[in-house]
């Protein structure tokens, strides 16, 4: 069973803290175990204390040196202006030296930066805390903009609620898009939203906007396999296409041609993993026609190529 601990400081967002261990407890094995074991360390010393977002006190059984055993550590949001408790640092800089997979929520990213294992990367955190942690640690390659950043063994997310799509890609590296799919379902949230989608999203209340892309964004889901041009789209929303783009990009983060791209991409994810579909099949049900643009699109957003996909998860 993949182990994660969730490294809780002193000072820990509640919403933080709570985001991985909702988000892990869902998944499954094909044989209907946990695919995780989730583990809050604390302090064994003295549990964490409450910080201006933690108003309570956390115990564990769990210590904090119990995250050296774990396959993956996160680190949740603490106050960006304090500095970790050293044997925290020492712990983290341990466990990725050990070959654990390290990442941060908000402004965890600090104290991944303590420990070292931001310096040379490009990493993210919310968008207020971006300049100060560009600027205590220049090494860091800070990119303000986006959801969360993937560095391979170490990875870093914005702001509270990015920490939830930086958990379900995650989930989405270990077993597939399908189980992402269905983990995010429970949650009742979007399955997919790319790690460089922009962290100012304009949120509306859809009764109250006329603009709302709701119903289009589900028409667009529901034909996939069909050729779209942002002219159909802006039909179908009945505005032009400039203020398609505008509204688009206020209420997605994307436009619209990179949302429905993503959006074929996880359906040939689906598919590659739950279905036998030749990759012709694949190709036209996802809407791009012939293998070579499928292959193309799917290596570009998810680093292998179709066949490669289907053999790791259908394994």
């Amino acid at each position: 069973m993949h182990v994660v601990a969730v490294l809780a400081l002193d000072g820990v967002s509640a919403f933080d803290l709570a985001i991985p261990c909702q988000v892990f407890a869902i998944p499954r094995a094909p044989d209907g175990t946990p695919a995780y074991e989730v583990r809050v360390c604390v302090d064994r010393d003295m549990a964490a204390t409450a910080g201006p977002t933690t108003p309570f006190r956390i115990s564990s059984s769990y210590g904090w040196e119990e995250a050296l055993g774990a396959d993956t550590v996160i680190v949740p949001g603490i106050p960006a202006e304090l500095t970790p408790d050293p044997r925290a640092v020492g712990i983290l800089r341990e466990a990725a030296a050990g070959g654990a997979r390290i990442a941060s929520i908000c402004t965890g990213a600090f104290a991944l930066a303590h420990a070292g294992l931001l310096e040379g990367r490009r990493a993210t955190t919310h968008w207020r805390f971006a300049d100060a942690l560009a600027e205590r640690f220049p090494g860091t390659v800070v990119d303000p903009s986006v959801l969360y950043v993937d560095e391979g063994q170490v990875l870093t997310s914005a702001g509270i609620a990015a920490g939830l799509d930086l958990c379900l890609h995650l989930v989405r590296r270990d077993h597939g898009a399908a189980v992402a799919a269905g983990t995010a379902r429970v949650l009742v949230m979007p399955p997919q939203r790319t790690g460089g989608q922009a962290q100012f999203i304009e949120y509306r209340a859809p009764e109250a906007d006329s603009a709302d892309l709701s119903a289009t964004l589900d028409w667009m889901r529901g034909k996939l396999g069909e050729p779209l041009t942002l002219a159909d789209i802006a039909a179908h929303a009945m505005m032009s296409r400039r203020s398609l783009a505008r509204h688009f990009r206020a209420q997605t983060g994307t436009t619209p041609l990179r949302w429905l791209l993503a959006q074929r991409v996880q359906r040939a994810r689906e598919l590659l993993e739950t279905t036998g579909l030749p990759m012709t099949r694949v190709a036209e049900a996802t809407g791009f026609g012939s293998v070579e643009t499928l292959r193309h699109h799917f290596a570009r957003q998810v680093g292998t190529t179709p066949s490669a996909y289907r053999a790791a998860f259908r394994a």
